[in-house]
């Protein structure tokens, strides 16, 4: 239940990308200021966490061992992660955005066959390749349906334009997020905590803002104190205390891939938190019958996607499973 928990308040911390990116957008700011601000401020707030816990030769030393790796995956993890988001604010609103990254509930129980499972035997520990947890897949594809139904009537007054450049974008994050974070699960192998896994892949993820930033500054100026403030926001509550809660969940059930599609699930109430936000901050209308119905589709689908990935049942097929395979 502890990573449950802590993946329902990563979301509501990560809800404040999907408001103060659309915020800036309003207010004119530039998308590609809005993702490299982010991550600039991300790096003093993470390295004072680090220093304070004595820990940042040991991250460096990770860090020598797989450099490549390190900046490939942060590339992939962070820069295709939250430059397309921020692109996306520029031609949707954040309920749509939030929406739409939900999508990260199917993608990450699609690419679980990409890695592998550490399983425990008489021999001792073996690695398997993890296979797509169809029962929880059913409950996110609930919690989907609940995200069309909140978004179905107002996604019918935005243009096939905006709707495509608010989509696809987000789509493609939706897998690199989950994508980034495991394979760096993998790469760091338990030996580095959350706070030294989000710092390095934010230093390593640096050489794309830097080169975002002065193409932003090249064609568009310096960004303005607002977008400055609302920025540091961001890093603060999405970059560091989101990121930091969710990485810390996916650490707790790290080579269970039921239980980590489980956390990455948690992600969906992030739409609710956007939603209310909104509402409150950006004179948002308030949802409407559909909409409720659907907030109670992804209230419902958590729950059971939670129950599932905990069940007893689930957990002796897997070992079933697992017996045939080493035997194999």
């Amino acid at each position: 239940m502890k990573p449950i928990l802590l993946g329902v308040c990563a979301a509501f911390f990560f809800a404040f990308t999907f408001i103060l990116n659309r915020s800036m957008e309003l207010l004119g700011g530039n998308w590609l200021w809005s993702a490299s601000l982010r991550y600039f401020f991300m790096v003093p707030l993470l390295v004072i966490m680090v220093v304070a816990r004595k820990k940042m030769r040991t991250m460096f030393a990770v860090m020598k061992e797989q450099p490549l790796q390190w900046l490939w995956w942060s590339f992939i993890g962070f820069g295709l992660f939250y430059a397309p988001l921020c692109f996306a604010a520029a031609y949707s609103p954040g309920w749509l955005t939030a929406g739409t990254w939900q999508i990260t509930i199917i993608s990450g129980s699609l690419l679980v066959p990409f890695f592998y499972e550490t399983i425990q035997t008489k021999n001792g520990a073996i690695k398997v390749r993890g296979k797509i947890p169809y029962k929880g897949l059913v409950m996110s594809l609930m919690i989907l349906l609940g995200i069309v139904l909140m978004q179905v009537e107002r996604a019918t007054s935005l243009s096939v334009s905006d709707m495509l450049l608010g989509f696809m974008p987000v789509l493609l994050a939706s897998f690199a997020y989950p994508l980034g974070n495991r394979k760096m699960m993998e790469v760091c192998d338990g030996r580095l905590d959350a706070y030294e896994r989000v710092l390095g892949m934010t230093i390593a993820s640096l050489p794309l803002w830097i080169v975002l930033s002065v193409y932003a500054w090249m064609t568009d100026g310096l960004p303005s104190s607002n977008q400055l403030t609302q920025s540091f926001l961001v890093a603060l509550c999405s970059g560091v205390i989101a990121t930091v809660l969710f990485f810390k969940a996916t650490d707790l059930v790290r080579g269970d891939m039921s239980k980590l599609g489980a956390v990455e699930a948690t992600q969906s109430i992030a739409v609710l938190f956007t939603l209310a936000g909104e509402v409150l901050f950006l004179s948002m209308s308030l949802p409407s019958v559909i909409s409720w119905v659907g907030i109670a589709f992804v209230i419902i689908g958590m729950i059971l996607h939670s129950y599932v990935s905990r069940s007893p049942q689930s957990f002796s097929l897997q070992n079933k499973n697992k017996s045939i395979i080493k035997k194999a």
